[in-house]
Order: C-alpha cells, then structure tokens, then sequence
C-alpha cells in the first residue's frame, strides 16, 4: 500500500479540490442567476487538474524515485490518480449535488429547455445524478489517462 500511498495522497487531494471548484462554481452563481455561463466557465477546471497532476508527478519523482522517474512510471502513477478519483466519483457527485448545489439540476433542467437545446424529457434525462455519475466515471477516466500520458512526458527525468 505505501507503494501506491502518493497516488492515494493526490487522487484524495483531487476530489477535495473538485467539491470546492463547485462549491466555487455555485458560489459566483453560474449554477442558478448565471447557468448561462456555466458551459464555458467550468472548463476552467481542466487547468487546475493538469496542474494537480503536474505538482502530484513531481513529488512521486521526487519522494518515490529520487529524482529519478521514466515515461511508463509517470504514467501509471497519474493513472494511479486516475484510479482514485473514478472511484471515489459516484460520492463526489452525490456530494455535490445533494449538499452543495442541490438546485443546479431544476435549473440547468429549465435553461436548457428555455433555451430549445432539449426536450424536457431529455434534459430531465442527462441532467441526473445517475446520469452526471456516469459521465464522471467516463470522463475522469478517459481525461485522467490522456493527461497521465502527456503530463509523464513532462515531467521524466533520467
């Protein structure tokens, strides 16, 4: 276990940061008076996770493998992350929208239908918590692989 107890440290660290980003996300409105600027803004999100992995990386380099780290073992460490944070997704996602942003589904619900881009129905549908804990499941993988691999290419060292 304390093979993998960095990987643990950042995946922990990740979820934390992601439940105070929509903590952040609900506090400058973008979640109710401002959902119109919440596609675009949320994204923003991706630069504090590359840099999450970035900072987690480097310290597994540093206090794993003496300053030392290859491709493959950058690699497998971000998706050692990657591992944490897909299984802790379904009780971030519970977390957020039961306590943090409980309205964000009836509203996002509302503006998309205001809106013409769905049908009640399929709103009601893709703007669930079965249905977002889905889409962390799938997304956090696929993005935590792709950054685990381009950010291992940073951060090798010889």
């Amino acid at each position: 276990m304390k093979k993998f107890a960095i990987e643990i440290k950042w995946g922990l660290i990740f979820v934390v940061i992601t439940l105070l980003w929509m903590y952040l996300e609900k506090s400058l409105g973008w979640h109710d008076e401002l959902i119109h600027k919440h596609a675009v803004y949320t994204n923003f999100f991706a630069i504090l996770a590359i840099a999450l992995y970035v900072i987690a990386l480097l310290d597994k380099r540093k206090n794993f493998y003496q300053g030392k780290m290859s491709w493959l073992q950058g690699f497998l460490c971000g998706v050692g992350i990657t591992v944490v944070v897909v299984i802790l997704s379904p009780l971030s996602q519970y977390i957020t929208h039961a306590i943090i942003t409980p309205d964000y589904f009836p509203n996002v619900i509302e503006y998309s239908v205001e809106q013409e881009k769905m049908t009640l129905e399929q709103a009601q549908k893709y703007f669930s918590v079965q249905s977002y804990i889905v889409q962390s499941v799938i997304g956090s993988t696929a993005m935590g692989t792709v950054t685990s691999a381009i950010i291992a290419l940073i951060v090798k060292k010889k």
